[in-house]
């Protein structure tokens, strides 16, 4: 029996316009107090749990920095079309790729403006998944976060979103195994330049 295959999306493609509304600075690349830039924070908690993690970015200057991070990069055109469409790329990309090419059982995602999620909690997600959960989706205090997991049964249903809905609609239409985690770092993200923590 082969073992379960898990493939870690980031979606990176956001414009950011609450951190700032002129679009110069990137949310996504503002360096936290460790020196790395909140997507690399992102993309390593992901990879220290799954082999292969694949992000999809709107800039070549943060895929330069999210492949040095050890992630599959994909530069997408249309990244203002919304969340939705960034996944449905990302999906076809995978679907298409040397990844793509053996069996896929399941992904897990993450936003790249959310770099205060554990490890462990990513580990507990997927250990649902390889336990044979459709979606799990961490919980904190009753409120569900990030990341979240989704079986090959969804994949194509993934592949056709559009827009900036994201996978909410999944979440809301089907079962959802909702894990509860000690990590306030699942609702935890970087919307405004407030957010970031101040560096010495």
């Amino acid at each position: 029996m082969q073992p379960h295959k898990t493939v870690g999306i980031l979606l990176a493609a956001g414009a950011g316009q609450r951190f700032d509304p002129t679009g110069v600075a990137s949310k996504l690349m503002q360096p936290l107090p460790s020196g790395v830039s909140v997507a690399v924070q992102s993309a390593t908690n992901l990879l220290r749990v799954l082999s292969n993690v694949v992000a999809v970015v709107r800039s070549e200057k943060l895929a330069q920095q999210l492949r040095q991070a050890g992630c599959e990069v994909h530069l997408f055109e249309q990244a203002q079309q919304g969340m939705g469409a960034s996944l449905s790329f990302v999906m076809q990309k995978i679907k298409h790729s040397d990844l793509g090419a053996s069996r896929i059982d399941s992904v897990l995602v993450g936003l790249a403006d959310m770099p205060y999620i554990e490890t462990s909690t990513i580990q507990t997600v997927l250990n649902e998944l390889q336990q044979g959960a459709d979606i799990v989706q961490p919980s904190f205090e009753q409120q569900a976060g990030h990341p979240v997991g989704f079986s090959s049964k969804h994949f194509a249903a993934l592949s056709s979103l559009s827009g900036d809905v994201g996978a909410r609609e999944l979440v809301r239409q089907f079962p959802v195994c909702r894990v509860t985690v000690n990590d306030p770092g699942i609702l935890r993200d970087i919307d405004y330049a407030s957010d970031l923590p101040v560096t010495s």
